[in-house]
């Protein structure tokens, strides 16, 4: 694996403010990282099933009178 000298700086900047160990920094990182790529594929599998299946709009009609639009 090989990572940009550039960002492996900004990793030890990170750390030192934090006071954790690089290890732990990129560790978090990668959790993150592969959590926000199941909600991205949670998503995607969304956006096709309503590209498949559209709501019909009574579907939407009934929720128009619970929508709350704050107006500030």
């Amino acid at each position: 694996m090989t990572i940009e000298d550039s960002l492996l700086a900004e990793v030890q900047q990170a750390t030192n403010a934090l006071q954790i160990t690089p290890s732990d920094f990129i560790k978090v990182a990668l959790e993150r990282a592969v959590q926000q790529r199941e909600i991205i594929a949670k998503e995607r599998r969304d956006a096709q099933g309503y590209a498949e299946h559209p709501q019909k709009s009574e579907e939407i009609e009934e929720w128009l009178d619970e929508q709350h639009w704050d107006e500030r």
